[in-house]
């Protein structure tokens, strides 16, 4: 009897050591304290946000949730404002200033007000089973603003707000951005060039039950092949007279885009094509029409896809290799390829993306959790923080889940109180660091 007394006297006590999962400064542990003591409250917001309705084109229901997450950034002493962007035909930016001492690194959090599900979208609403809660934009990523709003209100209730130089820039249409990209995301380029670090809070990434860390992310790049040949009967198809037509032509060059473009880290899709006598894109270049008969040799094909790289070398280096394959021609035919100019750029997995990461894992020992390891960026789709990506950047800062852009999307709660004490302490920490100087 005596013995047990003891033994649970001591685990009592093992219980409440830094050494278990509790950070050794007292700052820290109280922004720990607060995470956990505000849950109920952090999933009441995330219920509040997942119930509106954000869908990219929905504008009232983006700015709506703006209006939601405004004053959790107010009533911590941050300046907000919202830019409107009907210039570009979408609602808007949430973005959020907190001025600290001016002397730590200035730090970008990064997150969004929209989801792929609008109105029409049979996907809707809030389902809770446990741990596990299903509705639109769950995690991707009212999940992550959410887990931005706790750390910040952890750090303000432990005094460790006050000195910090923060920006924090939720866009309204990540998921579908507005056009030109270069306005749509004017704001965001600012706040990076103005900052030091940048934070992202899209959903965590697990491989094997593993949280891992993201220090990288590709491009997204789309293309569009236009094919044109000399037409005729198909009684001459592929003879010297006549050629094999666009649609040969266009089948060539994408079969030597998947013989020939294979290189790591690089995918490449064709989505869409098009062939006939007549073939044209529609407006928005999700389909089109088509027109023509078995016994006309195909005068027009068009193709649309996309291209994902890691580095801006490597989206070089896979551009030539597609022109100089357009290039080629079968006989009377001839086809050009053109690059959008709004696509996602990558962000590469730099030095300094490698050292955030490891003071990410020294926040991890400090709460006695498993170190995270570099994901692979192939797993990662594009995302706003490669805007930035000309400062170092960390990904996966918030919920994890399955899912995502899918009916039936998920997170998964247990992770929020731990990416919550992840992001507070992560934050604090580099916002005591020396500013760089420029």
């Amino acid at each position: 009897m005596r013995a047990s007394v003891v033994l649970a006297a001591l685990a009592a006590v093992a219980l409440a050591s830094p050494a278990f999962g509790a950070p050794k400064d007292p700052v820290e542990r109280k922004m720990v304290a607060t995470i956990e003591a505000e849950r109920a409250r952090s999933l009441k917001l995330l219920e509040d946000l997942v119930r509106v309705n954000s869908g990219t084109m929905n504008l009232a229901g983006v700015e709506q949730v703006g209006r939601m997450l405004r004053p959790e950034f107010e009533q911590l002493g941050f300046e907000v404002r919202w830019v409107p962007m009907a210039k570009v035909g979408r609602a808007g930016h949430l973005i959020a200033t907190h001025k600290g001492n001016g002397r730590g690194k200035r730090i970008l959090l990064i997150g969004h007000l929209d989801t792929v599900f609008e109105p029409d979208s049979p996907f809707q609403g809030w389902k809770r089973d446990g741990d596990i809660v299903e509705g639109p934009g769950v995690g991707d990523m009212k999940g992550g603003d959410v887990v931005m709003v706790a750390a910040l209100r952890a750090m303000h209730a432990a005094g460790a707000l006050k000195d910090a130089d923060i920006t924090v820039v939720l866009t309204g249409d990540e998921e579908k951005p507005g056009a030109p990209l270069a306005e749509a995301r004017a704001d965001l380029i600012a706040a990076g060039r103005a900052s030091d670090v940048a934070l992202d809070f899209e959903g965590l990434s697990r491989v094997d039950g593993r949280d891992v860390g993201s220090i990288a992310r590709r491009s997204s790049t789309s293309w569009t092949i236009r094919a044109t040949a000399k037409s005729g009967h198909s009684s001459g198809v592929c003879k010297p007279n006549a050629g094999c037509g666009a649609i040969y032509e266009l089948a060539r060059i994408v079969d030597e885009f998947r013989r020939e473009l294979p290189e790591p880290n690089l995918t490449y899709n064709v989505g869409v094509i098009l062939g006939g006598a007549q073939a044209a894109l529609n407006a928005g270049d999700t389909g089109g029409e088509a027109s023509g008969k078995p016994n006309i040799i195909a005068a027009e094909a068009v193709a649309r896809g996309d291209i994902r790289t890691l580095s801006t070398e490597q989206e070089a280096r896979v551009r030539a290799k597609m022109q100089a394959i357009v290039g080629r021609h079968l006989e009377h035919a001839k086809a050009e390829i053109e690059f959008s100019d709004d696509g996602y750029p990558p962000m590469a997995p730099t030095e300094g993306n490698k050292a955030l990461l490891a003071k990410l894992n020294a926040v991890n020992a400090a709460l006695g959790v498993p170190e995270m390891p570099a994901g692979d960026p192939a797993n990662r789709g594009a995302g706003d923080i490669s805007f930035v990506a000309f400062i170092d950047g960390l990904v996966g800062l918030g919920l994890a889940g399955e899912g995502s852009h899918a009916p039936g999307e998920t997170a998964d709660l247990k992770s929020l109180d731990l990416q919550a004490k992840r992001a507070a302490l992560l934050i604090t920490r580099l916002s005591k660091e020396p500013r760089p100087k420029r």
